[in-house]
């Protein structure tokens, strides 16, 4: 299942994420897409603060993964892009996938294989400064009941 939808400002990012973090339940898994500037952290604080995370969510970039442990469930926040040349074997993403939270990737195009069999592909393209074109797309029965409930 796909969907798209167009963020006008940064207000309807946020409305958007908050609804998506009201959604989620543990081991849900969100690949974000997009290209530097298109907003991927952004959305991801965005998510956060929808989970109930009070602290800063930082981009995961040197560290590959930060968890978040004080909100509704917890978020691993992960950022791929570092992994291109080594993959993922051995930094132990299953045991953040079969987890107790939700996991957001940044750059998961360098992760593909070792992504679950479920997961929702978000891609976020920038328009403008302030507005962006987002493609949902489903990987799986979880994911696509996600779809369905943001479009109701």
């Amino acid at each position: 299942m796909e969907r798209q939808v167009t963020w006008m400002d940064e207000q309807a990012t946020e409305r958007f994420a908050q609804q998506l973090a009201e959604l989620v339940q543990p081991g849900d898994v969100i690949c974000l897409q997009g290209d530097l500037g298109a907003g991927k952290t952004t959305f991801t604080q965005y998510f956060g603060k929808g989970l109930g995370i009070k602290r800063a969510v930082k981009s995961p970039t040197y560290t590959i993964i930060r968890e978040y442990e004080q909100g509704r469930i917890p978020l691993y926040h992960m950022d791929a892009y570092r992994l291109e040349e080594t993959g993922a074997e051995g930094i132990g993403l299953w045991e953040y996938f079969d987890g107790d939270g939700v996991c957001v990737i940044e750059w998961p195009q360098f992760i593909v294989e070792d992504l679950p069999d479920d997961y929702l592909w978000v891609t976020i393209k920038k328009l403008s400064s302030s507005s962006r074109q987002v493609s949902l797309v489903s990987h799986g029965a979880r994911s696509q009941a996600i779809i369905q409930c943001l479009e109701d």
